[in-house]
């Protein structure tokens, strides 16, 4: 299952934007009773199918385990209380992400005694980071809201301070699924002169399917649907519709 087009998408958003990414949320109803030897134990499990994650952190009450900070492909694995969640950053194909994403899937619930009626959600991301400098708020409102009509609440000479847009829909014909489009911004108000934040301006796209599920072996078969909406949606709305006027608009900027 790598898509839905005869190519990968994926290539087309990175060649767009500065860092691209697949991310997996699995939330949970009630906290996990994990000890330290099974997080461990599910590491190293994880370890031996992906031996460049050898990097083991504690980050808060979140336990993470990671690639060398700048290799590439990042991949990471983290576990909290009441949610396990994987990413690859920059990854070679669509097939490589879900891989991974996949292979996570198959391990956790025995490692962890995840049940299927605790699965309160299973969400994956799709993510493009577009580096900025400037007030990030104008560079989204040039690009996604000067032309509409929610242009005329702003008054002469004000200045953008936050323009987060946040849209969400249901998936027809797929009960309980969801998509959400999200642009976060980092910069906000007006820059000093030569300032450059560092910082992208962030286009999350995640397709979110509600628990709980019927059995564990569902939880493959949801995720395909998810990667399957997301590949598509990536192609023919987050690209065209955020990506590319957002990248015009920084470029302007």
């Amino acid at each position: 299952m790598s898509g839905v087009t005869s190519y990968d998408t994926l290539d087309s958003l990175k060649a767009l934007v500065s860092d691209a990414y697949v991310n997996l949320k699995v939330s949970l109803k009630l906290e996990l009773t994990k000890s330290r030897e099974t997080v461990l134990e599910l590491f190293d499990r994880v370890r031996r199918q992906y031996p460049s994650m050898n990097q083991f952190g504690r980050h808060g009450e979140e336990l993470a385990l990671e690639t060398n900070p700048g290799e590439s492909p990042y991949r990471w694995l983290a576990v909290r209380s009441r949610n396990i969640r994987s990413g690859i950053v920059n990854p070679a194909d669509f097939r490589s992400a879900h891989d991974l994403h996949k292979h996570i899937l198959e391990v956790i619930p025995y490692y962890l005694n995840i049940s299927p009626l605790d699965i309160e959600s299973i969400e994956l991301l799709f993510g493009a980071d577009l580096m900025a400098g400037g007030n990030h708020d104008e560079a989204v409102y040039s690009a996604l809201v000067a032309d509409s009509p929610l242009a005329n609440l702003l008054v002469h000479d004000c200045t953008i301070t936050d323009c987060q847009p946040v849209l969400t829909t249901n998936v027809p014909g797929s009960p309980g699924t969801e998509i959400q489009y999200e642009v976060k911004t980092r910069q906000h108000g007006p820059a000093r002169e030569g300032e450059n934040s560092g910082e992208p301006i962030s286009i999350y796209l995640t397709a979110r399917k509600a628990g709980p599920l019927n059995d564990l072996e569902e939880m493959t078969a949801t995720y395909s649907d998810l990667a399957r909406h997301g590949e598509h949606l990536v192609e023919h709305a987050m690209i065209p519709a955020l990506v590319m006027p957002i990248r015009r608009a920084i470029t302007a900027y």
